[in-house]
């Protein structure tokens, strides 16, 4: 095995990596104290801030920050900053609160019905079926991060708002967060971890079609059936929570060239995720579009969004400094134990860092190459830090499991069963 001897720099940046992982394994304990502490109280709304799995990674990455500034200089902190690509931060927190609108809701809530009105099945089975089967795989074409806020925004309104057992709740959202980490592999642009591989390994829309598309679509169908069969009896009695007019009076009360802006913004994002000043500029002069047509949109989720920004900003400036550990790691890796091993890696890193990094090491076979990514991709949905559309699902969804918000060990509980089912998609053939 290669050995590459950390600096001092990399071990810190490695602890405090390690400490916000732990952080966000406790984050539920943090709300649990906040609550004990009288209302309004520095104790309590500090404990709160703590709470928040958005916040964890920009915090500690706050801290080595400092610890750069003290033990270098606060020249060499800024200059570290400036080296890192922020572009997917910043493209997240853009495409969360353009998607999150009126009318971008209104048309994929509409392509969702219209499919679950086809399914031969009761109301809300064919809803939940065609809202976690269509709603991911859309991320194939407005991207991951895209198709997840769309999706959690769309369940959140619909069905989360209804009275729904704990174990329904998690079972949506693990499933959930696999089918949006595999469900944007059927292009090479639309799931970070493609992005970070497809074009020096030369994977075009037909490769990743033969070799991930199929696959993941026929997981994310086998995976939302599995848990619909699991769930029949509780998911046939919200028939008719789950139909609501509202989306109906949306539908007409927006004019048709309010729709064809949105997606014109929507797909000029899309088309320029990787320059974030072009994205900036867009988002911007969509700014002055929401404040024009105030009467046909909701408030914006911008909280939101800079919160999910802020823990992918995080994550890039404590992930960047794990390359000493993680390359020698998976260069001695045949295949399947690369396959395995980074499906358990992905869940304690982000997965586009971690194929970014297997990208790196010229030794991978094209066996090899396809088993990193498709481990990165099966195991994004255990854990918020896995995937990086993850934190913006958390943030939609989190206020509906109760005060102490959403367990870390029930979501990878969760999401093991579609975990499992992706697993042996991508191994098959």
């Amino acid at each position: 095995m290669m050995i590459i001897q950390p600096t001092l720099l990399e071990i810190v940046a490695t602890l405090c990596f390690t400490t916000a992982l732990l952080h966000t394994l406790f984050v539920k304990r943090f709300q649990h104290w906040a609550l004990q502490l009288p209302e309004g109280s520095a104790g309590e709304n500090l404990l709160h801030l703590l709470g928040e799995v958005e916040v964890v990674f920009g915090l500690w990455a706050g801290v080595f920050l400092v610890f750069l500034s003290i033990y270098q200089s606060p020249e060499q902190a800024i200059t570290f900053l400036e080296q890192q690509n922020f572009n997917e931060p910043i493209f997240v927190f853009v495409i969360l609160v353009i998607c999150s609108t009126r009318p971008i809701l209104t048309i994929v809530e509409f392509l969702i019905d219209r499919a679950s009105n086809i399914l031969p099945f009761q109301r809300s089975i064919s809803f939940f079926l065609s809202c976690l089967i269509l709603g991911p795989l859309f991320g194939s074409i407005i991207t991951e991060p895209a198709a997840m806020t769309v999706t959690a925004l769309i369940l959140s309104e619909r069905l989360f708002k209804s009275t729904l057992s704990e174990e329904l709740k998690y079972a949506t959202l693990g499933l959930l967060f696999v089918n949006v980490s595999i469900g944007g592999t059927l292009t090479p642009y639309a799931a970070t971890p493609i992005l970070m591989v497809a074009k020096k390994w030369n994977w075009d829309l037909q490769w990743m079609l033969s070799h991930f598309g199929w696959r993941a679509a026929l997981a994310c169908i086998l995976s939302t059936v599995a848990i619909s069969l699991r769930f029949k009896d509780e998911l046939s009695t919200l028939e008719f929570k789950l139909t609501s007019s509202k989306s109906i009076e949306a539908a007409h009360s927006i004019p048709a060239w309010l729709y064809f802006l949105h997606c014109i913004f929507l797909a000029g994002v899309v088309a320029s995720s990787h320059h974030s000043s072009v994205v900036i500029g867009l988002f911007l002069f969509f700014l002055g579009m929401i404040s024009i047509t105030a009467k046909y949109q909701d408030e914006l989720k911008l909280r939101e969004g800079f919160l999910v920004a802020f823990f992918l900003g995080g994550l890039v400036l404590l992930g960047t400094p794990q390359k000493w550990w993680l390359e020698p790691l998976l260069a001695q890796l045949n295949s399947l134990t690369l396959f395995m091993g980074s499906v358990a890696l992905t869940a304690v890193t982000d997965n586009a860092a971690l194929t970014y990094l297997g990208s790196q090491v010229p030794a991978l076979t094209e066996a090899s190459r396809y088993a990193l990514v498709a481990g990165a991709v099966t195991g994004g949905g255990l854990t918020v830090i896995a995937n990086a559309p993850n934190p913006a699902g958390y943030g939609i969804l989190n206020s509906a499991f109760g005060k102490e918000g959403i367990s870390a060990l029930e979501l990878f509980k969760a999401a093991l069963i579609p975990t499992l089912i992706a697993a042996a998609c991508f191994l098959v053939g």
